[in-house]
């Protein structure tokens, strides 16, 4: 909204020599920084009045598993304030209506798939939150429930993102291409775009959309497990996110490091800012040990806008190996259920997802939570590093 005032009234500032003072708001990677860090100041500032409400409406974890090995864990955790996520959607959503240009398309996505997946999470949360003052022993969304509101939002989103890249003034056709690691965009020297580019139909556009939205947010879900895990790997997942929408979005990067670009996508690099800077403000009160936990109104917004943006700069697979923690995470569900299913009841990990696993195996949370973090920045940045190998 800012940016938005600014363009309106340049001529005028302009005219009265007060454009100079504020013309920094025209640099997205200004605007991207700024987001980081206001979003921060408001999770900071609003979070004690937040988790104050969320104890008064007794919106506490209840202590429980199913998991017999991880009972006593889960009983340290009673009583803790969940749904907490809402200091983080609220810092982003205020951060990215005041610093991006909301009248981009590519921006208006963004906030929708925040909006529709921190309600998803945030009904979930309180169907389980409540159950029992409830009466009903509805625990939450159904599984499949809350896939198929996944799945729609990616439908959606698809078939939108796919349709902003339709611009014959710009390079957009570059949005529908199919974008591998060390694949070289355009020619080296200043050349034209490479050929031989693979470009994806709708339909094959809506399907990686479909499926990116979905698994990311459920990835990030099932990692949100020990405190500070998960907002801490998001953090350095939105770092390296924004400066690949910056990236994206600037025609000289683009073609220095001969990667996809794709006009006005750099504005995602705000949402990515503030992404980072909610995350940031809310480990101060998610560090072990928690104050409040995202909870699943938290989580699966987080996840969904890495997909989304991961889709719209055309850098899926290099935002995967950064986002390879929450890969690793869901990958273990994954086996474990499979192999316990195929043979009848073995596991291949004491407790899945693998962070119960490691701190079973001996680890303390704290060594899991830090070890896991530092993994999660060397991922970022060997998936940044694989711009420049092309």
């Amino acid at each position: 909204m800012l940016y938005w005032m600014l363009d309106a009234t340049r001529g005028w500032l302009d005219a009265h020599g007060i454009y100079r003072f504020v013309r920094v708001i025209d640099q997205v990677e200004f605007r991207a920084l700024a987001a980081a860090f206001l979003a921060f100041l408001i999770v900071i500032i609003a979070a004690k009045p937040v988790i104050a409400r969320l104890t008064r409406m007794k919106m506490h974890d209840a202590g429980v598993t199913d998991a017999e090995a991880l009972r006593a864990h889960a009983a340290n955790k009673a009583n803790t304030p969940t749904m907490g996520g809402i200091l983080i959607g609220g810092a982003i959503l205020i951060t990215t209506l005041l610093l991006a240009d909301i009248r981009q398309l590519h921006v208006q996505l963004g906030i929708v798939v925040l909006l529709w997946l921190g309600a998803l999470g945030g009904v979930d949360d309180w169907l389980k939150l409540t159950a029992q003052r409830r009466g009903t022993g509805r625990q939450g969304l159904f599984a499949w429930e809350k896939l198929v509101f996944q799945l729609g939002l990616g439908v959606i989103i698809g078939f939108f993102t796919y349709n902003a890249g339709d611009d014959p003034a710009t390079t957009q056709d570059l949005a529908h291409v199919l974008n591998f690691p060390f694949q070289r965009t355009f020619e080296p020297g200043g050349g034209g775009v490479e050929p031989g580019l693979i470009y994806l139909s709708p339909l094959v556009f809506v399907i990686i959309t479909t499926l990116m939205i979905a698994g990311m947010s459920n990835a990030v879900n099932l990692t949100d497990g020990m405190d500070g895990l998960a907002a801490g790997i998001s953090t350095s997942v939105a770092f390296a996110v924004m400066v690949l929408a910056m990236v994206a979005g600037s025609e000289g990067f683009s073609r220095y490091l001969l990667v996809p670009h794709i006009a006005f996508v750099n504005e995602l690099a705000v949402i990515a800012g503030a992404m980072a800077g909610a995350c940031v403000g809310f480990l101060w009160w998610n560090c072990l040990p928690a104050h409040v936990f995202m909870g699943d109104t938290g989580s699966l917004p987080l996840g969904g806008l890495i997909a989304y943006i991961a889709v719209a700069i055309r850098q899926e697979i290099v935002i995967l190996l950064v986002s390879g923690v929450f890969l690793i995470e869901i990958g273990s569900v994954v086996i474990q259920i499979a192999v316990y299913k195929a043979t009848g009841g073995k596991r291949v990990f004491r407790c899945a997802p693998i962070h119960h696993h490691l701190h079973l195996g001996g680890w303390t949370e704290s060594q899991v939570v830090t070890r896991l973090w530092i993994i999660s920045i060397l991922f970022g940045l060997i998936g940044i590093a694989t711009l420049k190998l092309r």
